[in-house]
């Protein structure tokens, strides 16, 4: 079975780099992107399995990603993450179509499991 594709988006560049490496030692294929403009740029092109958004990012903010991503492409699942607790913006997320959300600073394992069952809820297991 192919490596599942992980777009990770956050304004915090270190948060991203971390992330990333540490998601392709896991075996993932990880990618990441500093704004939203990038990732919906990236998506254009690109492919993923799962998209893990910020939803606080300065200019084009998460939850205005998470809509345009889903009028692109309905199906691909989004796991948002916050560091501001703001309860407003995940159920704000959740309604307009976020598989779950992860508080920061997130737990490598944590986010490993939701992003693996995120991606099962989009693609069928292999065989």
């Amino acid at each position: 079975m192919d490596p599942l594709r992980i777009l990770v988006v956050d304004d915090e560049e270190e948060l991203v780099s971390a992330l990333v490496e540490r998601l392709n030692l896991r075996g993932f294929h990880a990618t990441g992107r500093t704004t939203g403009m990038a990732a919906l740029e990236y998506l254009e092109e690109g492919d993923c399995d799962v998209v893990l958004l910020d939803v606080k990012m300065p200019g084009l903010g998460g939850l205005e990603v998470i809509r345009r991503i889903k009028d692109m492409r309905p199906r691909l699942q989004v796991v948002l993450l916050t560091g501001h607790g703001s309860v407003k913006s995940v159920e704000d997320g959740m309604a307009l179509g976020a598989f779950d959300y992860l508080m920061k600073p997130v737990k490598i394992d944590s986010l490993v499991r939701i992003l693996e069952a995120a991606a099962a809820g989009r693609r069928p297991p292999a065989g």
